[in-house]
Parts: structure tokens; sequence; C-alpha cells
């Protein structure tokens, strides 16, 4: 393909990428109103984002996989189509059950675009500082949607309903699959990988029970016997996937990725500042709308800050990684995300608004800085033909970060009820917030030395002895 061809391709693929994420943070902001309409307690505020995340997060490596095995336009198509129907469902949802299961059918859609979408990018982008690039413009716009959805969020529940946030994806999809239709070649791995069932049942299992355990403790009591046991399923399931995957010549999860520092550290600061994104939001949702008595839309323009901060250095972070690598951009996106979460442990309920937008434009300054190296360490060094399923962990991580960011959380505040006022029990997940930029910091600085470069050579050796792998 030609280069005004490849960047269409990487346009239609970030307005899947636009739909996905710009859902995933739009409903915060209507979770008050949709919480007074439906009657939904706290808990059930966490599953209504939970039930998508995890959902996502699930199925989104089986979604890669397939994607590789039976043609990526194919999967891509058939996601955008599904989630655009079960958005339609999500706007007439009549209860609070009916709209959790709704959402998970959205994140089944769901799970077929985005790491399919970044499989079809890494393979059109062959040369590696072009990749970057990409890749850099890709991590913006996700960025933005995330940062840019409390605002449509907000205009739309204040101006319509809660239920108007489900109808904006509708045109947007049908226009993607027509210009996917049109447009985006055809692609597939040259050797198929066969499907994992056992594999993909752990993974649900371990994710569904570990989440369901951390949202519902506060209320059955962490000692209750179907809490403990949830723990109990996730440690066994993550046991049996970490005994069972190795002996599996496809396996859903190809431990021998984690044996290259700079892949493994880029899963775990994917979920470290994902969460800290699901905290945000979640938390700031029910501070500047319960709290400080905002409108949905002015509590979805006080997001505006960390919009800018990501339209702006989202793509400039995707340029230095191709021109410098990702330290840089992994070492500021961590320091920017501790201070903020120091910052916002010291708000109370009078806090001056231009205070609160100035610790918002950091904390989204993290966040941009830290997104595009965290996809691009992810896919490199990783042969062409499982770049579908390098592209799932990455995207697999962020899900799971932030599914544990707003289960984590909710049950903190939920579990502080006894804590004069809101505010004060909300300190405790900003100093989280702040613990997960310091774990950003830490693996900066020790997946990109030397000592971590080495593990990758290494590993993409054992991966690939034969086939050409991809080069930072």
């Amino acid at each position: 393909m030609n280069r005004r061809r490849r960047i269409l391709v990487l346009l239609i693929c970030c307005t899947s990428l636009l739909i996905v994420s710009l859902d995933n943070t739009i409903v915060n902001v209507a979770l008050p109103a949709l919480g007074r309409d439906l009657h939904a307690p706290v808990s059930g505020l966490q599953w209504t984002i939970d039930a998508y995340t995890l959902t996502l997060a699930s199925l989104l490596m089986l979604s890669g996989s397939t994607g590789d095995r039976v043609g990526r336009r194919r999967v891509f198509q058939v996601g955008l189509l599904v989630f655009t129907c079960a958005s339609l469902l999500c706007s007439i949802a009549p209860t609070l059950e009916w709209l959790v299961a709704f959402r998970a059918l959205q994140a089944i859609g769901g799970s077929m675009l985005n790491p399919v979408a970044l499989s079809i990018i890494t393979n059109t982008f062959t040369d590696p500082r072009e990749r970057a690039q990409a890749i850099g413009v890709w991590g913006g716009v996700v960025g933005i949607s995330m940062a840019l959805g409390p605002v449509v969020g907000g205009l739309l529940t204040d101006s319509v309903g809660w239920r108007a946030i489900f109808w904006i994806n509708v045109p947007i999809g049908l226009v993607a699959v027509l210009l996917t239709w049109l447009f985006v070649p055809e692609s597939r791995s040259e050797r198929p990988r066969r499907i994992d069932p056992v594999g993909q049942i752990l993974v649900i299992a371990l994710l569904a029970s570990l989440t369901y355990g951390i949202i519902e403790g506060p209320g059955l009591g962490w000692s209750s016997g179907l809490i403990i046991a949830c723990f109990a399923v996730a440690v066994l399931s993550l046991v049996a996937l970490i005994v069972y995957e190795p002996r599996r010549e496809d396996p859903l999860i190809d431990v021998r990725f984690f044996h290259s520092a700079p892949f493994s550290g880029a899963a775990a600061i994917a979920v470290a500042s994902f969460a800290g994104l699901g905290t945000f939001l979640f938390v700031n949702t029910l501070y500047l709308q319960d709290i400080r008595g905002l409108s949905a839309l002015h509590a979805g323009l006080c997001m505006l800050p960390t919009a800018l901060a990501t339209l702006i250095f989202g793509p400039l972070s995707g340029r230095l990684v191709g021109a410098r690598g990702p330290r840089m951009s992994l070492l500021a996106g961590g320091v920017c995300v501790t201070v903020a979460g120091v910052l916002l442990a010291q708000v109370t309920v009078v806090t001056p608004i231009p205070e609160l937008l100035v610790i918002y434009l950091i904390f989204g300054l993290g966040f941009a800085v830290v997104n595009p190296p965290i996809t691009n360490t992810a896919v490199s060094g990783m042969p062409l033909s499982q770049a579908g399923v390098a592209a799932a962990v990455a995207s697999t991580s962020r899900q799971v970060g932030q599914s544990f960011g707003v289960a984590i959380a909710g049950s903190v505040i939920a579990s502080a009820v006894h804590v004069p006022g809101f505010t004060r029990a909300s300190h405790v997940a900003w100093w989280i917030v702040a613990a997960y930029g310091l774990i950003v910091l830490v693996l900066a600085l020790v997946t990109t030395s030397g000592w971590a470069k080495a593990t990758a050579e290494r590993t993409a050796a054992r991966l690939t002895p034969h086939e050409p792998v991809r080069s930072r």
C-alpha cells in the first residue's frame, strides 16, 4: 500500500478504537443519573463499568488470535456490528441487571475491535519508525476518547438523558463497517493458531472471580465464605494457567513472551496506568457531582484539561518513542501520575476548581505519554505471525487494569463509609493512584535497561528462530 492508503487504514482502525474507548468512559459521567434511575448501589455502578472492561479483558486474546486465524478484516467487521447492536440494547435496558448484561454483550463486540485493529496497523506499517508514529496516533486516540467521554456523556445526560450516551455509537459503527469493507485489506497469519478452550475458561475464571471478590467484598464481608471462595478460585486459576499453557503447542497465552523483561514490563505498566485511569474517572465522577454538586455537563467539562493533555502529548510521545525509545516517555508518565495522585489526596470539598483543573492536567499528561510506549514495547521483538496475540496481551492488560482500578476504588470508598465525608474516604484511593505511578516509574527504569534488552533479544530468538521479528 502507498502511504495515503496506509494512513486511511490507520484512521479507520482509530475510528473503532474511538467508539470502544469513548463508550468505556462516556458511561462514567452518567453514573449518578443512571444510579438514581435504576436504583443502583455503588456496587451496581461498579458492575456497569466492570461488566464491560472485564468481558473485554477476558476475550481480547481469543479475538486477537481469531483474527490472525480467520481474517482480521472479517473479525473486525463482525465486532463492529455486534458492538453497534448491543449499544442500541443498552439504550433501552429496563433494569440494572439488563444493562449489565447488554454492557457485557457490547464488550464481546469490542473485544473483536481493538486487538485486531492494532494487529492490522502493525502489519500495515512495517517500517519501525513509521509504525511507532502510527501507534502514537493510536495511543492519542485512546487518551482523547477516554478523556472526552465525560464531556460528551455530560452533555447528552443533561440534555437528553443517560440512555442517549449509547446512541452515539450507532452511526459511527455503521460508517466504520462500510469503510472497512471498502478500504481495509484482508490479512491473516501464515500459521493459524488453534483455539485454546481450557486456557480461555481459566482466564475468565481468574478475572471474574477476582473482580467479583473485590467489588462485593465490602458488602458481603471480606471473611465471608463466598468472597474467600472467589479469591481461592482466582489463585487456583492462575496456577493452572501457569502449569497448563506451556504444555500446549498453541496456547492462549504464550508464557514465553513474559521471558522478555520489556514485554512483561509493558503488561505491568499497562495494568498500573489504566488502574490509575479507572480510579481517576470513577472517583472524580462521584466527587464532582455528588459532593461538589456539579451537573453532569459541568463535571465533564472539568475533565477537559485531561482531554487536551492527551490530544497534544499522546502523538508527541509516539514520535518520541520512535526516535528515542520508550524510556523517557515512561519515566515522565510515572512521575506525572504519582504527582497527580499525591495532589488529589489533598483535595477537600472546598478545593478551588482551578486547582483541580491543574491536577487533572498533570494526570492527563502522565496518562498521555505512558500509553504509546506500552503498545510499541509489547509488539517489539514479537514474530509477525503472532502480532495479534502480542497486541491482545497489551490490550488485555489495559482492560484488566481499568477493571481492577474501578473495583478497588469502589471497594475502598464503600469500606470507608465510617470515615466522615466522601472526600476523606477517597484520599485512600488517591494514594493508591500515587502508588500506581510509582510502579510505572520503577518498571520504566528496570525494563529499559541493558539487561532488559538482552532478555528481549533472547526471547525473540527462542520465539522466532527462522522468522523475522519486529524491531523497535
